[in-house]
């Protein structure tokens, strides 16, 4: 049992275990499929199958709701990775396998990886310090569902071994680990000092998160009600709640924010610009016969939307023309760009079976491929000697 409960499977686990609270799984389990048209607003995304309940979406939003400021956010949902992507991308006896896998977790930790509904992992960049020396941005991942968060807590400590040390912070108790091979590195390179030191801490019964010390704490905070993300940020994420990953981030307000743009942590500055553009959101899902990716970033005006719609569509056309790999060349031509309003949208979809063979022949050993390749040897015929008579 000791060799199970080490402390990177502790950490693995609070990734891979992200879910919403209950209400929120019985809200996704009666909901339709989201509608993916990106230019359409929250409400029209999502159609509920049940009137009395709230759509998929927000649901989400909801359980989301309390964590703090974020200016990059990815969203997984493991639900339908792992019951309708996964079965199709591997054998049948390699997903067997993985499930009989996810049955010892559940066994050993109490944790069944099959339960998770997504996975949620949030980056927040900082100003720069009164020196004016860059800051390197914190993260967090946070998991909610049916687990105690206690018990993964009492895991981590018996995993470290003594190493995880215990903060009180507000109501909440941190639990902190300094990672000494980054402690040594960063004496070399002082921007890894951001990374020297991970926490965790259970942010309600069934809520954990791990991340960065200064990160968490602002979740205990956001938790008691103190500077919380955005609606708007939420709103972005989950476009399309059935995504089987989506992205949404605003790099222009996290460059200003990083580069003193707004000032610096002890002295702020009014921002000369609230301008939107560059914020962006992108999606991949699927349906029955489908991989879907769907995009969209803001541009500000409809005119500098056409001016970047033209220049990204030619990139892409540069970029089909310079790759060799005509599998490569196909995904590429595939995407199609377009500017509608104020933003510049992405859209493509590629047939499944395409796909799926492209990534098994990826995954094929290099030894199997050469096999593959190689022409069979012609066998070797030996010439009988024969002794001449004189």
């Amino acid at each position: 049992m000791r060799k199970f409960f080490n402390l990177p499977i502790v950490v693995l686990i609070v990734v891979a275990t992200a879910a919403v609270s209950t209400s929120a799984q019985n809200a996704l389990r009666q909901t339709s499929v989201a509608s993916p048209q990106l230019a359409a607003t929250t409400s029209a995304a999502v159609t509920a199958s049940v009137p009395t309940t709230l759509p998929a979406n927000q649901a989400i939003i909801n359980s989301l709701s309390s964590l703090p400021e974020a200016d990059t956010l990815v969203y997984i949902n493991p639900q339908r990775i792992l019951n309708e992507l996964v079965p199709k991308l591997l054998p049948a006896k390699d997903v067997e396998g993985m499930r009989k896998g996810f049955e010892e977790v559940r066994k050993n930790a109490g944790i069944d990886p099959t339960k998770v509904d997504y996975i949620v992992l949030v980056v927040r960049f900082k100003k720069p310090t009164a020196d004016l020396n860059f800051q390197a941005p914190e993260f967090m991942v946070v998991a909610s569902g049916d687990f105690s968060a206690d018990s993964l807590l009492v895991m981590a400590r018996m995993a470290s071994q003594g190493k995880l040390r215990d903060e009180k912070y507000g109501t909440k108790t941190l639990g902190l680990m300094t990672i000494d091979p980054i402690v040594k590195e960063s004496e070399k390179n002082p921007f890894l000092k951001s990374f020297t030191e991970v926490g965790i801490v259970s942010l309600s019964p069934n809520t954990i998160a791990a991340g960065t010390p200064g990160y968490l704490r602002a979740a205990i905070d956001a938790g008691d009600g103190k500077e919380r993300i955005s609606t708007q940020a939420l709103n972005s994420l989950v476009r399309d709640p059935n995504a089987l990953i989506s992205f949404a981030g605003t790099p222009w307000h996290s460059f200003a924010k990083s580069f003193g743009m707004l000032g610096t942590e002890t002295t702020p500055r009014a921002a000369r610009c609230e301008s939107k553009i560059g914020d962006m959101y992108a999606a991949l899902t699927m349906d029955a016969t489908n991989f879907m990716i769907r995009g969209v970033t803001n541009a500000d005006n409809p005119d500098t939307a056409k001016i970047l719609a033209n220049l990204y569509s030619g990139l892409l056309r540069y970029a089909a023309s310079s790759i060799p790999d005509p599998s490569a060349q196909s995904l590429l031509k595939g995407l199609a760009i377009t500017a509608e309003g104020d933003e510049v949208l992405l859209r493509a979809d590629f047939p499944q079976q395409m796909v799926i063979d492209l990534i098994q022949q990826k995954m094929k050993p290099k030894a199997m491929e050469a096999a593959a390749e190689k022409p069979a040897a012609k066998p070797v015929v030996k010439r009988r000697r024969t002794r001449r008579r004189h």
